[in-house]
């Protein structure tokens, strides 16, 4: 009996072309960082599941979206020229009320005036709070020697301390997903343990897959950061997702 060739993970409902439009104007317009917002959008167009967030470019317009999302909410940054939010003082998370959130506004913009210039201040994105859960890292950087490589690890200490990550080059069959996900070491703390319930580890493939598919698709694409997702016991949050592309050359 011949061994069956391995199943290669394609998921459905992506629309490669409206991500190539989008990367193709993006380097047109010499970006390599892309800002929060389009990654979201790109990531979206994949099937990865975001939390709703909202652009806002006045402090009355991020009280208004604060107040369609629903308190509490974080405040992030958007500008191409900031991509170590926090570093820049450029995030405030868990806020209450509309003064909290009128206030934050300010701090952030002037936070950002320091280290760019207001061309390349877009406004700051209102996103909910995510719900408690299991900190995970989801991450792709394209190799000279392997091309895509997907790496999966929990988040926090795990990754920064403990180096705990799993790595594949693409193109995945759903068996890679499946052992990057199982042969990490803090792998019981999403399966459950000491009376924890287990976390959604079926969500979290969908995602490795959903990405490993994105790099492969968009070779333009040098790193994707889905850092941290939260995972509840139904569901993931993607709190935070970078996109960094090759730099255009000059024709």
């Amino acid at each position: 009996e011949k061994l069956k060739a391995p199943t290669l993970a394609a998921p459905d409902g992506i629309d490669a072309d409206a991500v190539r439009k989008r990367l193709d104007a993006a380097g047109q317009a010499g970006s390599t960082h892309l800002t929060e917002p389009e990654a979201r959008k790109l990531l979206g167009l994949y099937g990865i599941p975001l939390a709703p967030a909202i652009l806002a470019e006045t402090p009355q317009a991020a009280v208004a979206a604060a107040k369609h999302i629903g308190y509490p909410v974080a405040m992030k940054i958007v500008s191409p020229k900031i991509v170590h939010k926090s570093d820049a003082g450029g995030i405030l998370l868990d806020l209450a009320d509309e003064d909290a959130v009128e206030s934050a506004f300010r701090t952030i913009t002037a936070n950002a005036a320091t280290v760019a210039e207001p061309s390349q201040i877009f406004g700051v994105l209102i996103a909910p709070m995510a719900p408690a859960g299991q900190e995970c890292i989801i991450g792709m950087a394209k190799t000279p020697q392997f091309g895509p490589v997907l790496m999966f690890g929990l988040g926090g200490i795990f990754v920064e301390v403990l180096k705990d990550v799993s790595l594949r080059a693409v193109p995945l069959t759903r068996t890679d997903v499946d052992e990057m996900v199982a042969e990490i070491k803090g792998y019981p703390l999403l399966s459950g343990i000491r009376g924890m319930r287990s976390k959604d580890i079926g969500i979290l493939k969908e995602m490795i897959v959903r990405t490993a598919r994105l790099a492969m698709d968009h070779p333009e694409i040098r790193e994707i950061d889905l850092n941290p997702v939260i995972v509840h016991e139904t569901g993931a949050s993607v709190v935070d997702a970078r996109i960094i592309i090759e730099q255009r050359k000059a024709t």
